[in-house]
């Protein structure tokens, strides 16, 4: 099945929201399309978070989605770019859309400049861990990471 990418705009934001709800209850989180669709157009709007859609041929509605978060590296002095969301729903996965989505965020850092992208998952995510390696991404043995929650 073909699958195509296009970068998503305030004009998607109704079609993301449900995947993007459906992501967070992935991973144990209360369902919420109130506040998705307000998260969601806030980074749009503000150009905080750039999002990717991607489409099979079995439809209109978006499949599945990635969102990219710029950072910056200091010691190599280039933007960076954080892959913090990736979702595919469950009657498109092994489909390649994750695949597709992943290819294009690599095609976005590189056209921007990006020295890296970095994204995290869950230890027992295992089939998402098999697909980020068979796609050049290697684990990181370097540095540790840490986080200091600040909201009570």
């Amino acid at each position: 099945m073909p699958v195509t990418v296009r970068r998503a705009d305030l004009f998607d934001v109704e079609a993301l929201v449900p995947l993007f709800d459906a992501y967070r209850q992935f991973y144990r989180l209360p369902a919420d399309l109130e506040q998705a669709h307000r998260f969601l157009t806030e980074r749009l709007e503000r150009h905080e978070s750039v999002v990717y859609l991607a489409f099979t041929g079995s439809g209109p509605d978006p499949a599945g989605f990635t969102q990219l978060y710029p950072a910056f590296s200091s010691l190599s002095m280039r933007r960076a770019w954080v892959l913090n969301d990736l979702y595919v729903v469950p009657g498109a996965r092994r489909a390649g859309v994750a695949r597709a989505l992943l290819e294009e965020a690599r095609r976005h850092a590189l056209d921007s400049g990006a020295v890296y992208l970095e994204l995290e998952t869950e230890v027992i995510n295992t089939p998402a861990q098999q697909l980020y390696e068979s796609l050049g991404w290697r684990r990181s043995t370097g540095f540790y990471r840490y986080e200091l929650g600040v909201v009570p």
